[in-house]
């Protein structure tokens, strides 16, 4: 996938009439999905170039820096999930606080028209841009007509009751619901980072962990998890802590530490991908070393249950 970034580069000669799917697509959830997938479909039939235009940073953290929400994924994870959506080129606009304050029509015509040229752009049923959002669908069509590119519109998503939302799956993973943010994603919520060295308690009580320092800003909940993770591009059985391991540990520092079914194996330095599948338990103090061992074999067992009937 070609990746290019405003204003510093010029689109590729080989883009051809590019169809745009326009927005921020934080967790390329299942509403994402299906702009995502419109915008493949078409620009096959045309044999035109399907290319994504989202944000760097993202918007609020410009504009509302106070009010700016934890993302659900860093800019290389969005631009990986939409490279595996079958999109040819993603376009990265920096936003800075002037251009935040451009109105939507020197939006349009300065990056949609004189620099990408689009043929056609699909957005989502609440896309909102330019200064103080108050460009919406209809304006866009009508600038659309002005400068001659079709504007298309996806309805939203729905998963049973619900609108399927960024926002929706950010309050749902930071309450530990982690089977239900999945549902909405289309995919298990999952941190990626390095392994880091810790104490190496866990092996002392027969369950080495690997302590995961990631990039991504959203954590679940404290507590206990059944969990995937991909170590070398083989996706393995766990277990993983989100908290402060209040039996072995005084200093309220949040970690992220994972036992992998099955592995014994020195990770120090290792990138790996924890996928959060389902919350066991909370996070909770236990009297003695022992008592933890004995939980922490509970929770195991209870996850082996959880993965044979989901024929991981």
């Amino acid at each position: 996938m070609d990746i290019i970034r405003f204003p510093d580069d010029p689109p590729p000669a080989r883009w051809t009439q590019p169809v745009l799917a326009l927005g921020n697509f934080d967790g390329v959830h299942r509403g994402h999905q299906k702009v995502l997938d419109s915008v493949r479909r078409v620009a096959g039939e045309r044999g035109a170039t399907s290319v994504v235009m989202t944000f760097d940073p993202h918007p609020s953290r410009v504009v509302r820096p106070d009010k700016a929400p934890p993302l659900l994924m860093t800019t290389a994870q969005k631009l990986e999930a939409i490279a595996a959506a079958g999109l040819q080129g993603a376009a990265i606009v920096r936003f800075t606080p002037e251009l935040s304050r451009w109105a939507p029509e020197t939006f349009v015509e300065t990056v949609l028209v004189d620099w990408l040229k689009v043929a056609s752009v699909w957005v989502g049923a609440n896309f909102l841009f330019g200064h103080d959002r108050t460009g919406n669908f209809s304006l866009l069509r009508m600038l659309g007509g002005r400068y001659n590119f079709k504007a298309e519109k996806i309805d939203p998503v729905r998963y049973k009751d619900f609108v399927v939302s960024s926002t929706r799956i950010r309050r749902l993973v930071s309450e530990g619901r982690v089977d239900e943010a999945a549902a909405l994603l289309g995919h298990q919520y999952y941190l990626e980072g390095t392994v880091m060295r810790g104490e190496e308690r866990g092996r002392t009580i027969g369950f080495p962990t690997a302590n995961l320092s990631t990039e991504n800003e959203l954590l679940p909940s404290h507590g206990v998890y059944a969990t995937t993770t991909t170590v070398d591009g083989v996706v393995r059985p766990s277990v993983t802590n989100v908290g402060v391991r209040p039996t072995v540990d005084a200093s309220g520092r949040t970690s992220v530490e994972t036992h992998i079914f099955s592995l014994d194996r020195n990770l120090y330095g290792a990138s790996i991908r924890v996928g959060f599948v389902q919350r066991l338990r909370d996070e909770r103090t236990f009297e003695s070393l022992d008592v933890l061992r004995a939980q922490i074999a509970a929770d195991c067992d209870k996850a082996r249950v959880l993965f044979d009937r989901l024929s991981l």
